[in-house]
């Protein structure tokens, strides 16, 4: 039951992200020129305004949605290059493994922020770039997760016995080996998300990643960063609620792994 407890507040969480904006009276980038600055409870703005008068709790839940959806598909960007990598490493093993491996640990020592926001000045600021270049340097543990895994399927019998019976690699690999490290590769995938929300935060938060009118939870921190001495909720909020995400994902991809014994 305890495991089931962080699902529970993501799925309620995403529910809220995704149904909520629809039921509010103000969109998240509707400007509401008779509340501006507007306290928390205000009449039609339940978290109040900014310092413009768009209405918090709709950029809340729609900044959200947002984090949510880049750090999903970024995780999804680094599961496939992982995976992949991992996988074409373990199952040829030799050189080309050391070589992939050598690959893998040259870009361990590189920072990734650094590679991130270097991608984001020379090729622009577009949220399809930002979850790119944050999936594109987050898939080396899943990799190596991977490849050790693959390694340990190789002696399994039931692949020695599909080798023996003339199957293809790529056959075995898809057919045998990918569906028994699924589990596995599941759990460092919700690993992975927090660590993407992390990144895609900051870089909201310096200005280099989800641009105007669109916001996120890290755009969000900002602006109640700069208000938190007049407007201390519009800090508050988005970065409790960045928090407990934080959090579930955390928790939720620890007990999965140690329930695949990963």
């Amino acid at each position: 039951m305890r495991a089931r407890v962080p699902l529970v507040l993501l799925a309620l969480v995403l529910l809220a992200a995704l149904a909520g904006p629809a039921a509010l009276p103000w969109r998240y980038d509707a400007i509401d020129w008779s509340a501006v600055r507007a306290p928390p409870l205000s009449p039609g703005h339940l978290l109040g305004t900014d310092s413009v008068g768009r209405d918090l709790l709709a950029r809340t839940l729609v900044g959200t949605r947002v984090t949510l959806a880049v750090a999903a598909a970024a995780a999804l960007v680094a599961l496939v290059i992982g995976v992949a990598w991992g996988a074409a490493a373990g199952w040829i093993g030799g050189r080309t493994d050391e070589a992939m491996m050598r690959i893998v640990d040259a870009l361990y020592a590189l920072p990734f922020m650094f590679v991130v926001i270097l991608l984001m000045v020379l090729f622009g600021r577009s949220i399809l770039l930002v979850f790119l270049g944050i999936g594109a340097v987050e898939w080396l543990t899943m990799a190596r997760v991977v490849r050790g895994q693959v390694l340990a399927l190789r002696e399994r019998p039931f692949v020695i016995a599909a080798e023996a019976a003339g199957a293809r690699p790529v056959r075995i690999v898809i057919g045998h080996v990918l569906p028994n490290l699924a589990g596995i590769a599941l759990a460092y995938l919700l690993l992975t998300v927090p660590q993407v929300v992390m990144v895609e935060s900051f870089l909201s938060f310096l200005g280099l990643g989800v641009q105007e009118p669109l916001t996120s939870l890290g755009i969000l921190v900002k602006d109640g960063a700069d208000d938190m001495d007049i407007a201390p909720h519009a800090l508050l909020v988005p970065g409790l609620l960045l928090v407990a995400i934080l959090v579930c994902l955390t928790l939720a991809g620890e007990r999965l792994r140690d329930q695949v014994g990963a």
